[in-house]
């Protein structure tokens, strides 16, 4: 299973319970708390569904720059890379990459014990970097969701031939638009994500990963703080 699926299906279970209390106050407070319900079971479901493919996501960030997703199965292995640094996941490690002066350095550490709960914090340097992983997606429409004031509508385009829905939340907290494909994968996000603006598009959508995604840059100085095994 993806490093990240437990994360999103706790997410999910956990958003529509709190809706659900939620709803139960008022007639008024449990029309509203069910279409919020709606709208972010639907959202988690496609990016959960998502982590069941096999596929590579380009995006163009702002300035030109890019990043790719990438995520393929037997065994399960996901590899996020940003400008500057790449953050892959499988059975065997969990590794993060940072490049300075032209040379990568790679932090290797335990992967995730299987069918475990992984932190979000996994991905906050790829959030720091601009690039919005799927389970910080669903942490802001948990956010939104929870909140009674936030005015949340959906919408549907076509994002590098891929169709999308999107939802538009209109919050205090900040506001922000996130786009996901009929297969679940992350389209388009733009708005703030802790107090800073983020924007990303998909550019390109293949149902293959090239073979040396998950592979260590080419010369990159290795950490490794795996335990030891016997």
């Amino acid at each position: 299973m993806p490093a990240a699926s437990t994360t999103l299906r706790v997410l999910a279970v956990s958003v529509i319970a709190s809706l659900t209390v939620t709803g139960c106050q008022t007639l008024d407070d449990a029309g509203r708390a069910l279409g919020r319900a709606d709208v972010v079971n639907d959202m988690a479901s496609r990016l959960d569904r998502a982590l069941e493919l096999t596929y590579s996501a380009d995006y163009l960030l702002p300035g030109g720059q890019t990043a790719t997703m990438a995520q393929a199965q037997d065994p399960a292995r996901s590899a996020y890379t940003w400008p500057g640094g790449r953050l892959t996941v499988t059975p065997e490690a969990t590794t993060r990459c940072e490049t300075a002066a032209g040379r990568a350095t790679c932090t290797l550490e335990a992967p995730p014990a299987p069918n475990a709960k992984p932190s979000v914090a996994l991905f906050a340097e790829a959030k720091r970097r601009g690039l919005v992983t799927p389970p910080i997606v669903v942490g802001l429409l948990t956010t939104a969701a929870l909140d009674p004031d936030a005015v949340i509508a959906q919408s549907s385009t076509t994002l590098a031939g891929q169709h999308a829905t999107c939802v538009d939340v209109q919050q205090s907290a900040g506001d922000f638009t996130a786009c996901v494909t009929t297969q679940g994968v992350l389209g388009s996000f733009t708005g703030q994500v802790d107090g800073k603006p983020v924007e990303l598009a998909l550019t390109r959508y293949r149902d293959a990963v090239d073979g040396t995604a998950f592979d260590l840059p080419t010369g990159a100085g290795v950490v490794d703080r795996r335990p030891a095994t016997s």
